[in-house]
């Protein structure tokens, strides 16, 4: 396979936590906090969680929906909570607004949950990211298969999630660059079609690798 004009260019990613101002030790704290907290807090409570628990295929890797369990014990709330597919949010606002939208459903038939007081606080957080190129840029299949091989956990979500939100597509780098720049359409939907739920970083990396080496071997 020749190289091709524009090589994909890996990115070592990491993200610097602090500690917002904001504290809530009810459902109504919560509430409110959720509602006036930075994109970047709704970044590191959703999006961010699945790549610090990526290890876990089961339980709630949705930090607002693990607390409303643990802290509250309301598995109802926490299970919707949690079901909100964050594949299918292209922008924060959006994924914010649904969360929003689930806790006012619940407390609507009985308003005295907002005012529950929690096992422990909530305390919310905020992601800094700081991505930087990684190595030389593979300008074929065969060289992006070797990056793919070392790229550290991080990185791999950086390209396999969160390149959603700068995208604005239901897609990832990955499946873009298969596409538009070697032309393997069908490498791009089985990308794009491995499930981060059902699978660990580690797994869905492993996956992507048989998909690929199914294809230089084609």
């Amino acid at each position: 396979m020749n190289p091709v004009e524009h090589p994909f260019q890996f990115v070592a990613a990491s993200y610097l936590t602090r500690i917002t101002n904001y504290t809530t030790t009810t459902l109504g704290e919560m509430r409110d906090a959720l509602e006036a907290c930075s994109d970047a807090s709704v970044f590191y409570h959703t999006f961010q969680s699945l790549e610090r628990y990526h290890f876990l295929t089961e339980g709630f890797s949705n930090d607002f929906a693990q607390w409303v369990l643990a802290a509250l014990n309301r598995v109802e709330l926490a299970e919707r909570m949690a079901a909100l597919d964050i594949r299918r949010y292209l922008a924060l606002g959006d994924l914010r607004a649904d969360l929003l939208r689930v806790i006012d459903e619940f407390s609507r038939s009985d308003p005295r949950e907002l005012s529950r007081s929690a096992f422990e606080p909530f305390y919310f957080c905020e992601s800094v990211e700081v991505s930087l190129p990684l190595g030389d840029p593979a300008p074929t299949l065969l060289e992006f298969r070797h990056g793919l091989e070392k790229l550290g956990s991080a990185s791999f979500h950086f390209h396999f999630l969160v390149s959603r939100l700068r995208l604005h597509l239901r897609s990832n780098d990955f499946s873009q660059w298969f596409a538009n720049e070697l032309g393997l359409e069908t490498l791009a939907q089985q990308t794009n079609q491995i499930d981060i739920y059902t699978n660990t970083l580690e797994s869905a990396r492993a996956k992507l690798l048989y998909f690929i080496d199914r294809e230089l071997a084609a």
